[in-house]
């Protein structure tokens, strides 16, 4: 019976995934328990790897480490690469608020350790390691390790058992600020919801068709082409022409002429929709069913944009139009329509809205692609060279004046400003970032619950004895009074004072902890991107803050 042995309490590479496998499978299915209709989700994951560790099941230190790090890498990445394409635009959007109220957590929190250090007179080593694990920051605790053995010459063991006792609490005061934040405001989510989709809608080229009839005397006798020439600061595809004279439908091109009374159909953007109007007619109540019913000779299909080779071309260069006689009119994005602009760049998995002769159409699908067996496939060169890229980046060195140890992105922070660079802007560079939902939703979650395993794992082996031999009790306390002053605080002000959306708020807090269970946890509860796009844009500040401010404190108190 040895090889049981083996594969229950050995070091081998059988027994590590084992153990790992059953703390995931075991702490997924706990999490799904309700208790006052609350969850915790896959945050259980952590408490089943404590008490297996603390019972004495155990994995190799290098593999254990190997496994926490890389699931890390999976969580943030998948995470980057998903909220990518809009964290950008939700700077404009709000970020800066949001990330000067994740610097006013940060500080608080430093603010309230440093208070409980010269009450209680906990030593400074440990009082950070505290700190770290309150706000759940692995880095940070690597930080600190790492300037206390280059001053001194030596390791302090209280950083890490601080760090441990105060992690799990600190992982279940995040979500119970959440909760907390939730039910002092009444938080309504369909009206959360409401007004998220009101704030998108406000953001984005979404598209928009209208029907004109044309009457600017200015405009009779004008090309197509000559009127985008003349309004080419605002974002409209004229689609379509009902001829006054013959009572025809055509294809718009840019050599249609325009005459009086000529009915158009115009695919345009909320922002932009009064000024065409206001430039080439009147608005006519008929709508595009009606369009689509007399134009029998022509017909509108969405084709998926699946070729590699057209990632990041503009439509414009693609001369559809003119080569095949067609009109683009809207195009989806993350199911987005967006006004199909001779200047808008493609991407794969883009659904292009096209219209014309079924000849016409059926050559243009050739072009593109319209291939979901190709779309289905994964585009793991882009997952690996971000991820390469990420720690190259997250290993460099920042030195500040005055400093005597550089500072680092870390394992998590380099690569998840990676993937939102990637995701963002990889097409420039011929990279597919197209991923499926559920690959995406399946690397994020496979990444999350081996960290949290790890995590519990190692943090098991003399977390009891802490707790009651060592004054853990208190740490403990002092922990959770760290978690949830500055959350409670902040997240108060960012709801009463600056009506932040609660979605987005509960990104808000989870990012500026740092902690991906609470992430997790908001992701479930919100049912949309929200929280993920609110926890990436005050994600990578948030970090460098948390390790510089780690160093700092030993630095200067220890």
């Amino acid at each position: 019976m040895d090889w049981i042995n083996d594969l229950l309490w050995g070091e081998g590479i059988g027994h590590s995934i084992l153990l790992l496998s059953f703390v995931i499978a075991a702490g997924i299915q706990l999490g799904k328990i309700k208790v006052f209709g609350i969850s915790l989700g896959i945050t259980l994951v952590l408490f089943v790897g404590i008490i297996l560790g603390h019972f004495g099941f155990t994995v190799n230190h290098n593999v254990i480490h190997f496994f926490k790090e890389f699931g890390l890498i999976l969580f943030v990445y998948s995470v980057g690469m998903q909220v990518g394409p809009g964290f950008f635009s939700s700077f404009r959007q709000g970020g800066i608020t949001l990330n000067m109220l994740a610097c006013g957590i940060v500080f608080l929190g430093v603010a309230t350790a440093l208070v409980l250090h010269f009450v209680t007179g906990i030593p400074m080593p440990t009082m950070v390691g505290i700190l770290s694990g309150a706000v759940t920051n692995t880095p940070g605790l690597g930080a600190a390790q790492q300037a206390y053995s280059d001053m001194y010459g030596v390791s302090d063991n209280t950083i890490a058992l601080g760090y441990a006792v105060a992690y799990p609490l600190g992982v279940i005061g995040i979500i119970l600020s959440i909760i907390f934040v939730r039910y002092v405001f009444r938080v309504n989510f369909d009206k959360e919801n409401d007004d998220l989709n009101k704030e998108d809608a406000s953001h984005t080229n979404e598209a928009k068709p209208i029907s004109l009839v044309v009457k600017n005397p200015a405009v009779f006798g004008k090309t197509v082409g000559e009127l985008s020439g003349l309004m080419d600061h605002l974002d409209f595809v004229i689609s379509r022409v009902w001829r006054n004279d013959n009572k025809q439908i055509e294809i718009a091109s840019a050599g249609t002429i325009l005459n009086e009374d000529d009915k158009i159909f115009v695919i345009t953007t909320d922002q932009d929709a009064e000024s065409v109007k206001t430039f080439i007619g009147e608005e006519i109540d008929m709508e595009r069913k009606q369009w689509i019913r007399m134009e029998s000779q022509f017909i509108n299909r969405r084709i998926l944009i699946t070729k590699p080779e057209l990632n990041g071309k503009k439509l414009g260069q693609l001369k559809l139009r003119k080569l095949y006689g067609i009109n683009i009119t809207r195009i989806n994005r993350a199911g987005v329509d967006l006004v199909a602009t001779p200047g808008l760049t493609l991407q794969v998995g883009d659904r292009v809205n096209v219209v014309g002769t079924e000849t016409a159409v059926s050559n243009v699908e050739k072009v593109l692609g319209n291939s979901m067996k190709r779309l289905n496939e994964p585009n793991l060169i882009t997952i690996f060279i971000g991820i390469a890229l990420g720690i190259v980046l997250g290993s460099i060195p920042i030195t500040f004046p005055g400093i005597p140890q550089p500072v680092k992105l870390g394992l998590a922070g380099g690569p998840l400003i990676v993937a939102i660079l990637i995701s963002r802007f990889g097409y420039r560079y011929k990279l597919v970032t197209y991923t499926t939902q559920s690959a995406n939703l399946m690397l994020r979650e496979i990444g999350i619950t081996l960290f949290l395993a790890c995590v519990g794992i190692s943090a098991g082996d003399g977390f009891v004895d802490t707790i009651v031999n060592n004054g853990g009790f208190a740490w403990i306390g002092y922990g959770f009074i760290i978690t949830t002053v500055p959350l409670l605080i902040i997240g108060c002000v960012g709801r009463y004072f600056y009506k932040i959306n609660y979605f987005t708020l509960m990104g808000l807090i989870a990012g500026s902890t740092t902690d991906p269970p609470a992430l997790a946890y908001s992701n479930a509860t919100a049912g949309n991107d929200a929280p993920s796009v609110g926890y990436a844009t005050v994600y990578p500040l948030t970090m460098f803050l948390r390790v510089l401010t780690a160093q700092l404190l030993i630095l200067f108190f220890a």
